[in-house]
C-alpha cells in the first residue's frame, strides 16, 4: 500500500484506541498499563498471560474488552478435571432418523471464539494446558484428523494467581514461549480503589460502547505489520533478548551470575512486533528504541529462567531487565 495511506491510518488508528480506552474506562477502573498492554498484544496479534491476585478485575476486563470491539467471548474456568476435548470440541455420534445412518458431527467446544479467556491456566494439568498450544500457534486445531480453523482474530488471555502454588500445574516454558506478553496486574492506587468501590455498589451500570469490529481489528494488525522499523532500531531489540542469555555476545555479569536460560528468537520478534504496535498505538508510522525498551519487561520476565542464587539474592527477572536496559545502549 501507499506509505501516505498507511499514515493516515495509523491516525485513525490511535483516534480508535482513544475512543476504546475511554470506553473501557466507563468500566474498569484503574489498570490503564494493563489495558495498554493488552491493545498491544491485540494489534500485534499475539496472546497474553495475566498474572494476578484475585479481585482485581482481569475477567471483567477481558470481558469488557471482547465487548466493546464487538467480539466474540467465551470463558473457560480452568480445573484438575478438565479435558482437552472440553476446550477443543469433540465428534459425537448423529443417528438420522429418516434413514437409521450413522455419521460423526462436530460439537465446536469455547476455543472458538475471538476472545478466549482461560482462567486460572496453571489450575488443570499438562494435558489439557497442552490442548491451547495449536490454537495459540496455529489458530486451528486438530480433532479426529480433521483440522478446524478457528474465527480470526482470535486472542488468548490466560490469568494466573501468583500466590496459590498447592494443587497447580506451572506452565512448561515451550507452552509459556507462546504468550507475547506477561502482564502483571497489580492492586489500584487509593483514588482508583475508591473509585472502583463507589461504582460497583451502586445501581448505576455503567454501558459499554462497541468502538471496533474484527474487520477492523483484522485491518489493524496487517497495518502494524506495515509499520517501518530502522535496521538499528531492531538490532537493539535483538541485542536486549542475546544479552539475556549466560552464553550471550555480551557476558554481561548480572546475567552470567543469576540466570540459567534466557530468551529464545521468538522474545526478538515479538519486541519488535509490539514496538510497532506501540508506534502506532501512539500515532507514529516508525518505531524507535524508546518503543523496544517501552516493551522489554513484558516481553521478556516469563522467558528468563532464574537460578536458584538468583533466589536466594532476590533478584527477579525484572530486576535483569531493568539491568539490560540500562547497560544496552540504545541507537
Amino acid at each position: 500500500m501507499d506509505p501516505k495511506q498507511d499514515v493516515a491510518a495509523v491516525e485513525q488508528l490511535c483516534q480508535s484506541a482513544t475512543d476504546l480506552k475511554r470506553a473501557l474506562a466507563q468500566v474498569v477502573v484503574g489498570q490503564e498499563d494493563v489495558i495498554e498492554q493488552l491493545l498491544l498484544a491485540l494489534l500485534a496479534g499475539g496472546h497474553c498471560l495475566l498474572v494476578g491476585v484475585p479481585g482485581l478485575a482481569k475477567t471483567l476486563l477481558v470481558r469488557t474488552l471482547a465487548e466493546t470491539l464487538c467480539l466474540e467471548f467465551n470463558r473457560v474456568q480452568f480445573t484438575p478435571d478438565l479435558m482437552p476435548a472440553d476446550i477443543t470440541g469433540t465428534d459425537v455420534m448423529q443417528v438420522d432418523r429418516g434413514s437409521g445412518e450413522r455419521s460423526f458431527r462436530f460439537l465446536a467446544g469455547p476455543v472458538f471464539a475471538n476472545v478466549l479467556l482461560a482462567d486460572e491456566i496453571n489450575r488443570t494439568p499438562p494435558k489439557t494446558q497442552a490442548a491451547l498450544l495449536e490454537a495459540m500457534q496455529e489458530h486451528q486445531i486438530t480433532v479426529g484428523g480433521v483440522r478446524h480453523a478457528l474465527p480470526s482474530p482470535f486472542f488468548v488471555l490466560a490469568t494466573q494467581n501468583p500466590i496459590e502454588q498447592e494443587g497447580t500445574y506451572p506452565l512448561p516454558e515451550a507452552q509459556l514461549d507462546r504468550f507475547m506478553f506477561q502482564v502483571l496486574v497489580d492492586y489500584p492506587d487509593e483514588a482508583a480503589e475508591l473509585q472502583l468501590v463507589k461504582q460497583t455498589t451502586s445501581d448505576n451500570l455503567p454501558q459499554v460502547t462497541p468502538t471496533l469490529n474484527a474487520a477492523t481489528i483484522q485491518e489493524y494488525c496487517q497495518l502494524v505489520r506495515r509499520v517501518p522499523i530502522a535496521d538499528a532500531v531492531a538490532r537493539y531489540a535483538l541485542q536486549l533478548t542475546r544479552n539475556t542469555r549466560p552464553s550471550g555476545d555480551g557476558k554481561i555479569e548480572l546475567v552470567t551470575k543469576y540466570v540459567r536460560w534466557g530468551a529464545g528468537p521468538r522474545a526478538s520478534q515479538y519486541l519488535v512486533l509490539a514496538a510497532k504496535a506501540r508506534a502506532a498505538l501512539a500515532g507514529r508510522y516508525c518505531a524507535d528504541s524508546q518503543d523496544i525498551a517501552a516493551v522489554a519487561a513484558p516481553v521478556l520476565r516469563h522467558r528468563i529462567i532464574t537460578n536458584f542464587s538468583a533466589e536466594a539474592d532476590g533478584v527477579t527477572t525484572d530486576t535483569i531487565i531493568a539491568h539490560l536496559l540500562q547497560v544496552c545502549s540504545q541507537p
